[in-house]
C-alpha cells in the first residue's frame, strides 16, 4: 500500500513487479486531472496508469504501450477495473507519434517513460534476462522479434562483442571477457554464459562478474538507448504546451542521455538582433521541472529495492 496526500494505493508487495517506482513524484508533478489524456510508454505491470487513471477519473483516459505482449496482456488483467479508459498498443513508445493521433491521444496533457525491466521479466527464467537461474539467452522484450542475446554472443566478433560491453556496459574488461566468449562458444544458456565469465574474470566489485555483460547484450538486443533518443524526441514532438514528460531511467547511460537532453532543450539559443543564425539557434522547448534527478526516499528504498538505482526527470513543453 502506497499513502500519499490522503490517498490510498493498493499493491501486492509479495510481488515487486506491482510496486511502480517513484509512484508519488510521478502523480504528484503530472497532476493527472479529469478528462485528461495520458500516454504511459512503457505500461508494464500497470502501476503508474492505475495512479492516473485513479487521478483522472472519471473520464480521463490512457494510451498505454509496451513491446513486451505479455506486459500487454498482464496489464490488461490488472486494469480490468478500468475498462475503456485505457487503450493499449503492443508496440514501442518510439512509435507514439504515429498511434497517439489515430486513438484520440493527438495532444497528451502528460506522458511517463519507465525504462526499468520490470521485475515479471527479470524474474522469469524463461525470458534470459537475469543468470540467476538457468534460462534460455534471449532477453528480447518482444520474444518474437529481432535477435536474441545469444545470436549476438555466438555470431559476433571478438571486437563487436567488446565494443558493446564497453559501450553498453562501460565493462572494463571488455576485451577479455568477449575473448574468453569467442573461445568457449556457442552457449545457449544464461548460466553458462555467467559461469565462462566468473570463472575467467577476476573482480573487486561485489556484484558478479557478468552483472554488466548481461545488462550491455540487454541494451544491445533491444536498441534500449536509440529507443531512448527517439522515444523522448517523439513525446516532446508530441505533446502540446504546457503539457509534461516523466522519465524515469535505471542506469547512467540512460540518464545521462536524458539530462543532456532535456538540458539542451531548456536553454535560449535566440541570438540578439542583428547577430546571424545557425540551424542550432532557437527559443527553449522545454521547462525543466526538476533542476536535478528526484531519486526514491528510503522508506520506498526498503519496500522496493530495485528502486535504489531509479532517477525521474521531468520537463515542461513550452
Amino acid at each position: 500500500m502506497i499513502v500519499a496526500d490522503g490517498k490510498t494505493w493498493e499493491f501486492n508487495m509479495n510481488e515487486p513487479s506491482h510496486i511502480p517506482v517513484l509512484f508519488h513524484e510521478v502523480l504528484a508533478i503530472l497532476q493527472p486531472s479529469r478528462d485528461g489524456r495520458y500516454i504511459d510508454g512503457t505500461v508494464g505491470a500497470g502501476g503508474h496508469t492505475a495512479g492516473i487513471l485513479q487521478e483522472s477519473a472519471p473520464t480521463g483516459r490512457v494510451l498505454a504501450f509496451d513491446k513486451d505482449p505479455e506486459a500487454i496482456s498482464y496489464a490488461q488483467t490488472q486494469l480490468a477495473d478500468f475498462q475503456d479508459r485505457v487503450t493499449y498498443v503492443n508496440a514501442s513508445y518510439t512509435k507514439m507519434g504515429r498511434f497517439a493521433p489515430q486513438m484520440g491521444f493527438s495532444e497528451p496533457d502528460g506522458i511517463v517513460l519507465d525504462l526499468g525491466l520490470s521485475s515479471r521479466q527479470l524474474n522469469n527464467p524463461e525470458r534470459g534476462f537475469s543468470f540467476m537461474k538457468e534460462g534460455p539467452l534471449d532477453m528480447r522484450f518482444n520474444p518474437n522479434k529481432g535477435k536474441s542475446a545469444a545470436d549476438l554472443v555466438n555470431n559476433l566478433s571478438e571486437a563487436e562483442l567488446a565494443d558493446i560491453f564497453w559501450r553498453y556496459g562501460e565493462e572494463k574488461q571488455s576485451r577479455k571477457i568477449a575473448r574468453v566468449i569467442v573461445e568457449q562458444r556457442p552457449f545457449t544458456t544464461t548460466t553458462q554464459l555467467a559461469d565462462a565469465i566468473a570463472s575467467n574474470v577476476k573482480t573487486n566489485k561485489r556484484i558478479h562478474p557478468a552483472t554488466q555483460v548481461f545488462q550491455a547484450l540487454r541494451i544491445a538486443v533491444n536498441h534500449e538507448l536509440e529507443d531512448v533518443e527517439k522515444g523522448i524526441m517523439a513525446a516532446i514532438d508530441l505533446l502540446p504546451s504546457g503539457g509534461r514528460l516523466a522519465v524515469i531511467s535505471f542506469h547512467s547511460l540512460e540518464d545521462r542521455f536524458v539530462k543532456q537532453t532535456f538540458r539542451t532543450l531548456s536553454k535560449d539559443n535566440t541570438p540578439p538582433p542583428g547577430y546571424p543564425v545557425d540551424e542550432n539557434s532557437g527559443p527553449a522547448t522545454l521547462r525543466l521541472m526538476t533542476r536535478k534527478a528526484i531519486q526514491a526516499s528510503s522508506i520506498e528504498i526498503n519496500q522496493n529495492p530495485r528502486s535504489r538505482s531509479a532517477r525521474l526527470r521531468i520537463v515542461q513543453k513550452l
